[in-house]
């Protein structure tokens, strides 16, 4: 059910170009944070979904620890996410998608179970996989799709 929700976020950032991920934070049932990739639009890196999720939950409970909180994301938390994650002290990450590329939550490394932070964060990940790979596919597939468009209109302008 929360998963559907980050999707739902996720769908919003595709909409209007961005990396398509989505998050929410969930506590006692209950979304208290939703975010979506801006990064592009904004020009500030660290406009991710989880880090707008985890600012939003951290004004409605007026308190910057999370701990009975849980974060449902699309993709692999990256390492500033799981910082963030660590730092604010979530009790629970679910994700849908693995990310080979820059994955902390298990792939390319575990940053929310090192034992050497003073606090680890459970993980659960594969929920809704194919779905959270699947919009992230097409939106990479549109971008290079409109990239060549691209290319191409500005040789012909260009009389080549």
């Amino acid at each position: 059910m929360f998963m559907r929700e980050a999707l739902k976020e996720a769908q919003k950032a595709y909409d209007k170009e961005e990396v398509p991920i989505g998050a929410v934070v969930v506590l006692n049932g209950e979304i208290i944070g939703r975010g979506h990739n801006l990064r592009e639009k904004e020009q500030d890196a660290t406009l991710h979904a989880e880090i707008k999720a985890i600012r939003q939950a951290n004004q409605v409970l007026g308190s910057w620890r999370l701990e009975d909180c849980e974060l449902f994301v699309t993709l692999e938390p990256c390492p500033m996410c799981s910082g963030a994650m660590i730092l604010s002290r979530l009790k629970k990450v679910t994700f849908g998608a693995f990310d080979p590329k820059a994955g902390t939550a298990g792939t390319f490394m575990n940053l929310l179970q090192d034992e050497r932070f003073n606090h680890q964060v459970e993980v659960e990940h594969g929920v809704l996989e194919e779905e959270c790979q699947q919009i992230l596919k097409d939106f990479f597939k549109g971008l290079r799709e409109r990239n060549k468009r691209r290319k191409e209109q500005k040789k012909l302008e260009n009389g080549e």
